[in-house]
């Protein structure tokens, strides 16, 4: 029976990787020590969103913990009034004071946990903004040969979709614990103050169920980790079941029936790891509820003893009854926040951790300036190999490419045409070797300096939902153009005028089918698209890679020539598996398995008889009688 669709040993072992990281592996005490480092990150991500609202969050919400504690002493001077000697009416005369304080005290609480819930509702939005900025900003920093490194994959997925959800959430347990632990304070002073015995015991009745709480985090977490590529892949063959790009080929292609069975398969591995997880959990939380209620009922024997003996007199044993509850309350809120903050502190620090991986993984300071254009650009001894991959892309590749000319880049499927001129737009780096601008070393320089002077159009332009003119001027938006003049020009001569002017809002009109009046264009249209970007970037070095693979012969041959047009002055790097495009170009540059095997003018490589020869040949064949 054949392998289910996409069973790989990735799923079979990868899924359930242990995860090594600091903080899903601490102890009690390190999961304890690490709750300031937790509410400093909340704090920090909440100053980012908004100073003044963080400022006003903390001083209300501890000016409602001062509060619940004198409606706490309030009640207790209430109740030992009641409970004095003398007559009935003196007594309740007597507590009257008392009954005031705590309807104010109860009515100011009331008011300040309402500016608690606003400022609550103002900042949580603002954690996820800053988060996802920060996110986005460290994922388009890093370089290119990251998003080739599939733990990458699964550290970006952790920190998009698990870490900023948790950032936001962290910050209601982060308020939740600042009234608790003020609550607690005041009950503590009140327990400690009718008998220190109280205090222990107290405690005792709480850590177990604390200690369960902390365990069942850290096991949630773990669990995610552990399972991230497994929810990956889930979610990868969602989307295909759902999105609009696959539905066409899913229903023609009769596609429904496995890619179903993969998702249930998957789901089925999803829903079975859960069900372990909660399963661990709910052992976890049975003994430490056990522990405690065994420890508070010990509490209130202890408290009936005491009064029994008359240690203390029936009304104080009245409030100490209502201070262990409210201790008890408190502390038990206190855990249930630590609890949660720590939870969360670990989807925090893991996505802290992505950040500061993405920081690692991008370019270093720039420590020369970036050439303005360049003579030549000369390639040595370079050697490209992607993460994981077995062998390099490029091998010991030396080239020189001069300013105007034009240089095509020729050769079977695998070659290494497209890596080579990603290293010439400076998206790569070599493993060994050096690309210089003229005496300029690019590893040397910031990349985005460089990039700015090329324009790089690509076999399959991505469709972005813009209009087509924000399609068009993406990445050059702030180059004069008053009068659409540039605009006009380059869709002219990407052939993308004519597509353009059928829309119907013109160069206005949305390109995406999945919002109202937007549109959809074919391959080839969506790659006149991309052409015309890359003619309105108007750059130094324009890299052409099978830009007209989805044309038709009339616009491929119009494009080439507005490419030879346009060269004039600029330096323009062709990549095609159709020869007779190429033929024109200055030199032709012939790649094999990475190694650059041939190079010269058309005439010249024909005359060789080698490699390119023999490509040309085949495809001429095609059209001789």
């Amino acid at each position: 029976m054949p392998p289910e669709l996409g069973e790989f040993d990735e799923l079979g072992e990868g899924y359930d990787t242990p995860f090594d990281g600091e903080a899903a592996n601490a102890g009690l005490g390190r999961m304890v020590t690490r709750l300031p480092v937790a509410l400093a990150q909340v704090w920090r991500l909440a100053w980012a969103a908004s100073g003044r609202a963080a400022v006003v969050l903390v001083c209300a919400q501890a000016a409602a913990g001062v509060a619940t504690a004198l409606a706490l002493l309030a009640t207790s001077r209430a109740l030992s009034a009641l409970f004095a000697s003398g007559p009935a009416a003196d007594r309740v005369g007597d507590a009257v004071p008392a009954v005031i304080a705590v309807v104010v005290a109860t009515s100011a609480r009331a008011g300040l946990e309402t500016v608690v819930a606003a400022t609550q509702a103002r900042l949580s939005p603002g954690i996820r903004r800053v988060a996802e900025e920060r996110l986005h900003a460290a994922a388009v920093g890093a370089e290119l040969a990251a998003f080739d490194d599939a733990d990458w994959h699964d550290a970006l997925a952790r920190a998009r979709d698990r870490g900023i959800d948790h950032a936001q959430l962290a910050l209601a347990h982060a308020v939740e614990l600042l009234g608790a632990l003020v609550g607690l304070l005041v009950g503590i002073g009140v327990v400690t103050g009718l008998h220190p015995v109280l205090l222990p015991l107290l405690a005792l009745s709480i850590a177990p169920q604390g200690w369960a709480a902390l365990r069942s985090a850290r096991i949630g977490f773990e669990g995610m980790v552990q399972r991230m590529t497994l929810y990956r892949r889930l979610w990868l063959f969602a989307d295909l079941l759902t999105a609009r790009e696959a539905a066409a080929e899913v229903r023609a292609g009769t596609a429904e029936r496995p890619l179903l069975a993969e998702y249930r398969r998957l789901a089925r591995l999803v829903e079975r790891a859960e069900v372990r997880v909660g399963y661990a959990q709910v052992r976890v939380g049975v003994v430490g509820r056990t522990l405690s209620g065994l420890a508070l009922g010990a509490t209130y024997v202890a408290l009936g003893l005491l009064v029994r003996a008359e240690v203390v007199p029936l009304a104080v044993a009245g409030t100490a009854v209502l201070a262990v509850r409210t201790a008890s309350g408190s502390l038990a809120t206190l855990m249930v926040a630590v609890d949660r903050l720590y939870e969360k502190s670990l989807y925090i620090t893991d996505y802290s951790t992505f950040l500061a991986e993405a920081a690692d993984r991008a370019r270093p300071p720039a420590e020369c300036e970036v050439p303005d254009g360049f003579a030549e650009i000369r390639l040595r001894d370079v050697y490209f190999a992607y993460p994981g991959s077995a062998g390099p892309a490029l091998r010991g590749v030396d080239l020189v490419i001069r300013r105007g000319e034009t240089v095509a880049l020729v050769g079977e499927n695998g070659s290494g045409k497209t890596t080579l001129a990603l290293l010439l737009a400076a998206l790569h780096r070599p493993d060994k070797g050096t690309v210089h601008w003229d005496g300029t070393d690019l590893a040397m320089v910031d990349p985005v300096g460089v990039r700015e002077q090329v324009a790089l159009v690509m076999q399959q332009p991505t469709r972005w939902p813009l209009t087509a003119r924000g399609n068009i001027v993406l990445g050059r938006a702030d180059r004069p153009d008053a009068d659409d003049m540039a605009l006009i020009r380059a869709a002219r001569d990407a052939g993308a005028d004519g597509l353009i002017s059928r829309l119907p809002y013109g160069y206005d009109t949305l390109l995406s089918k999945k919002f109202r009046a937007g549109v959809d264009l074919s391959g080839g249209q969506w790659q006149r698209i991309g052409i015309a970007r890359g003619f309105y970037r108007d750059a130094r070095l324009l890299i052409a890679d099978e830009p007209t693979a989805a044309l038709d012969a009339r616009a491929e041959h119009a494009v080439y020539a507005n490419i030879r047009r346009l060269a004039a002055g600029r330096t323009v790097v062709l990549i095609s598996h159709r020869l007779a495009s190429v033929r024109e170009c200055d030199r032709i540059v012939v790649l094999r398995a990475g190694e650059v095997v041939e190079h010269g003018t058309h005439d010249q490589l024909i005359r060789e008889n080698g490699e390119y020869a023999e490509l040309y040949r085949i495809q001429a064949s095609a059209y001789a009688d």
